[in-house]
């Protein structure tokens, strides 16, 4: 019962035999218990630890009353969720402070490292003068928010002419483009004419990677319309294409479905748990995932409940002691 607290099912019963009897001695639990006066000589030190029990001035070990106890070890918890919410975020650094380099510091660089465009004109423009210059890999997060068929149609054109040159074309997509049928149905054409697709359940950014010499990103991550850079600095490319392989090695194959995890989560769920334990409304996890409003809150539900939380703050608290999330998701 005392598991998700932290206490095996040996501890918990020493701790409940002392709350009933305060005055019990060691050899007296183990008696009554059955077991060997080493092991609750272990379940004491485990009861210590978590502050269960305490030593007296003549050296009686004396039990925690629960209220005390309890509390306790909920804020134990509370402070342990917290500081793997801080390591979740500290795992984002990296990339948050890339994309920095390349967007917001962008104006500091000279305009042999740096081109600006603005407006999507300007960027349908860049696009097409970047893929013009292919010759060897294309490297794209695509994220896939719904488009109109025309622009899916102008893209297959552009995408056809680079394969027949020969082109090594990898996208990554978010998994909700598997509910979103034009574009899914673009993909699988990608797909099925030589270019590698994959999904994955959240993206950082947008982002297009040339022949590993230049890359487009938007400035504005909530808005790829207002603006965007070229790089063409080796430093920020090489980590851009580092970025890419990681998150590539992580992905789902277009044409196949990754099964649930041990515990029975899709990538999607584990994901959609991680931001409901860092606190995120159902809002910004629709835009994380790329689903709709109402479709991020079913998902939270159903976490939820699975999890027997009666709020978002005790399911990641009850995630987190079960190993549903890492720290490395």
């Amino acid at each position: 019962m005392l598991e998700i607290l932290g206490l095996d099912w040996q501890t918990e019963a020493v701790y409940r035999e002392m709350l009933t009897h305060p005055a019990i001695t060691r050899a007296d639990l183990a008696a009554l218990l059955s077991q060997t006066e080493e092991a609750i000589g272990s379940a004491l030190d485990r009861l210590r630890g978590l502050a269960l029990v305490r030593t007296d001035e003549v050296g009686a070990v004396r039990v925690v009353r629960p209220e005390v106890g309890m509390n306790r070890l909920l804020a134990l918890q509370e402070v342990q969720l917290a500081a793997w919410q801080q390591q979740i975020g500290r795992s984002r650094v990296a990339a948050a402070q890339l994309i920095s380099e390349c967007t917001d510091l962008a104006g500091d660089q000279d305009d042999s490292e740096t081109e600006h465009l603005v407006g999507i004109e300007a960027i349908r423009k860049g696009i097409t003068e970047l893929t013009g210059r292919l010759s060897k890999e294309i490297m794209t997060f695509a994220q896939g928010n719904t488009q109109r068929p025309d622009d899916l149609q102008e893209a297959r054109n552009v995408d056809q002419s680079i394969l027949e040159r020969g082109v090594r074309m990898r996208t990554l997509w978010l998994d909700s483009i598997r509910n979103d049928k034009p574009t899914l149905e673009y993909a699988e054409w990608l797909h099925s004419h030589g270019g590698q697709a994959r999904t994955v359940p959240t993206l950082p950014i947008r982002m297009i990677i040339i022949d590993r010499k230049c890359a487009l990103l938007p400035v504005n991550a909530d808005d790829a319309t207002a603006g965007a850079v070229v790089v063409h600095r080796q430093g920020p490319i090489a980590a851009l294409c580092a970025l890419f392989e990681s998150i590539w090695k992580t992905g789902t194959v277009l044409d196949a479905s990754r099964p649930p995890d041990d515990h029975g989560l899709t990538p999607q769920e584990r994901k959609c748990l991680e931001f409901l334990a860092q606190g995120l409304t159902d809002q910004a996890i629709a835009g994380r995932l790329g689903v709709s409003h109402r479709t991020a809150r079913r998902i939270a539900a159903t976490l939820i409940e699975k999890l027997g939380a009666r709020s978002r703050f005790e399911a990641g608290l009850k995630a987190a002691k079960r190993g549903w999330l890492l720290a490395d998701d």
